[in-house]
C-alpha cells in the first residue's frame, strides 16, 4: 500500500511505504506492527492504522475496531514468544500525529511507565526479536 506522502506526512507512513526501515512484525492491508525504536521493554510493539489519522478517536468506528483486532492477534504472538503477564496496552498519541498502540510486555505495572529509561538493543537483537514474534503471528 503506497501512501501519497505530503509535507505532513508522519515517520510511521513513511515505514508504511518503505521509504525509513523498521523491524515489522505483522501485517496486513490496513495495518501495520512493528518494534519500537525506544522500548520499555522486550518485544515493545507499536500498532498503526496504515491511513494516516493523528489522533486514534478520530478513526471510524469500524477502523477503530479493526485496529484492536489486529492488536489482539499482534499481542498474542507477542505473548507466546516473549515471557511475560501480560501484554499492556497504551495510546498516547502525542509523539507521532498517526493514530497508533503500544503493546508492551509487562510483569508488573511500572513496566509500562513510559518515563522509565528505555532500552538499547542493537539491530541484531531487534531482528532477533522480531523474527520471533513475526513466526508467531496468526
Amino acid at each position: 500500500m503506497n501512501l501519497d506522502v505530503g509535507i505532513m506526512a508522519s515517520i510511521f507512513t513513511k515505514i508504511i511505504n518503505r521509504e525509513i526501515p523498521a523491524h515489522i512484525v505483522a501485517e496486513d492491508d490496513s495495518h501495520l506492527a512493528f518494534l519500537d525504536i525506544n522500548p520499555l521493554a522486550k518485544g515493545h510493539t507499536l500498532v498503526i492504522a496504515k491511513r494516516e489519522q493523528d489522533y486514534i478517536f478520530d478513526l471510524s468506528n469500524d477502523e477503530l475496531a479493526e485496529l484492536i483486532l489486529f492488536s489482539k492477534r499482534v499481542a498474542k504472538a507477542i505473548q507466546s514468544t516473549i515471557p511475560c503477564k501480560r501484554i499492556g496496552i497504551s495510546v498516547i498519541g502525542l509523539e507521532v500525529p498517526h493514530a497508533h498502540i503500544h503493546l508492551v510486555p509487562i510483569n508488573h505495572t511500572s513496566d509500562i511507565n513510559f518515563t522509565n529509561p528505555k532500552l538499547i538493543w542493537n539491530k541484531e537483537e531487534f531482528i532477533e526479536i522480531a523474527d520471533k514474534i513475526k513466526s508467531a503471528f496468526k
